[in-house]
C-alpha cells in the first residue's frame, strides 16, 4: 500500500519540484517531513503534502489575501484550506486525479513565490 501511494505521488511531486526549482534562487528542503520550497529570503512558498491527507496528494502554497477563500469557493473539488497553514491564507491544490489543472497550478505556485519574495526575511527588522 505504501509503495503504491509513493508511486502515485511521484509524478505530481516531480512536476511541482520542476516548477519550483525553475524559479530564481529557490531551495528545497524538508519541512514537517514533506518536501518544501523556499525563496532566497528564507520564506516557504510551497509544500508538497501527502502525509496528512488520507492518501491524497496536494501542494500547499501561499496566496494573496482573499485568494484562498475565492479559490475554495469557486472550486471546492480542486482547492481547499490546508491544515496548519490555511489560517495564514495558504491554499491547498489537489494533485491526484486526471482533473488536475497543471497550468493553473503552475501559475499559482509561481504567484506564491512572487508573494514570498516580496516579503522581508522573517527575522529582519522593520
Amino acid at each position: 500500500m505504501v509503495r503504491y501511494r509513493l508511486a502515485m505521488a511521484l509524478l505530481p511531486l516531480e512536476r511541482i519540484r520542476a516548477t519550483c526549482v525553475a524559479l530564481p534562487d529557490v531551495t528545497e528542503r524538508p519541512s514537517h517531513g514533506e518536501p518544501a520550497w523556499f525563496a532566497a529570503n528564507g520564506r516557504a512558498f510551497a509544500s508538497f503534502a501527502e502525509r496528512d491527507l488520507d492518501g491524497r496528494v496536494a501542494v500547499w502554497c501561499s496566496a494573496a489575501p482573499g485568494a484562498q477563500e475565492q479559490l475554495v469557493e469557486s472550486d471546492p473539488g480542486r482547492f481547499f484550506r490546508p491544515p496548519y497553514v490555511g489560517v495564514r491564507g495558504w491554499v491547498g491544490i489537489w494533485l491526484d486525479g486526471s482533473k488536475t489543472d497543471w497550468e493553473r497550478t503552475t501559475r499559482l505556485v509561481r504567484e506564491a513565490h512572487a508573494i514570498e519574495v516580496a516579503r522581508r526575511h522573517p527575522g529582519a527588522g522593520a
